[in-house]
């Protein structure tokens, strides 16, 4: 299983060989990066590397399992995260 320091790229490459976005993914982001960046209401789109929702689906998943949450719990922070930099953006602050 993957940890909180483990590189998001190299685990999705290993675990998903077959998929030909995982070597576009960021090289340096860790699973730690990926929950740092929903915690800020970043863009995880950006922070990935690549815009597709089953990368994004997957990676939430492993993060899930390793901080011990439900899957809702991590989509739901991206779901608030995306509601922030929504708001933000129709507000031209």
């Amino acid at each position: 299983m993957a940890t909180m320091e483990t590189s998001v790229r190299d685990w999705y490459t290993a675990t998903f060989p077959e998929d030909d976005l995982g070597p576009d993914m960021n090289m340096e982001l860790t699973f730690q990066g990926l929950f740092d960046a929903l915690d800020s209401y970043q863009d995880v789109y950006k922070t990935l590397g690549v815009g597709d929702s089953l990368v994004r689906e997957r990676c939430f998943e492993e993060l899930a399992q390793i901080i011990g949450t439900e899957y809702s719990y991590i989509y739901d922070q991206w779901l608030m995260g995306a509601e922030a930099r929504r708001k933000h953006y129709d507000e031209g602050v």
